[in-house]
């Protein structure tokens, strides 16, 4: 792979786009206007009046970048960005704290010092290990031949 990288970079370090990778293509043709089509930004919003003759205005004919927070422009974008920064950036670091310091899952880090402690305990004690028998068979009692019926 690496061999195969040294023979190509070479290469791609001549291929030249020229003018063409800053240039900006725009349309040359003429807007569909005189077809009589209706734009979108061409219509006029609907105002509505009250009985009293106070016009309502939509809040996002006075600020087309509403975001829901205020109807001043300048602080529903502040309150956009604190609200973003706690939502997302605090609730990462916060979660992210929270998850790590989650006790064990499983108890897998307990299983492991508990195997541990028991595999020192009996190489102190001269005992195997591990045991053919998961019991010890001197304590299991078991029923007499005669009692089987």
């Amino acid at each position: 792979m690496a061999a195969w990288l040294m023979r190509i970079l070479p290469v791609w370090s001549r291929v030249r786009l020229g003018s063409v990778a800053g240039a900006r293509f725009v349309s040359q043709t003429p807007s569909p206007g005189a077809a009589g089509s209706a734009a979108v930004s061409g219509l006029s919003p609907v105002e509505h009046s009250d009985d009293h003759g106070h016009v309502e205005v939509s809040v996002y004919e006075k600020n087309r970048d509403f975001h829901g927070f205020h109807k001043d422009p300048q602080v529903d974008v502040w309150n956009m960005k604190v609200a973003f920064f706690f939502g997302i950036s605090v609730a990462i670091v916060i979660g992210g704290t929270f998850v790590h310091y989650l006790p064990d899952h499983g108890m897998r880090q307990w299983a492991r010092r508990e195997a541990e402690r028991l595999i020192k305990e009996r190489e102190a004690e001269g005992i195997a290990v591990l045991d053919g028998n998961y019991y010890d068979p001197s304590k299991i009692i078991l029923p007499s031949a005669g009692d089987e019926e």
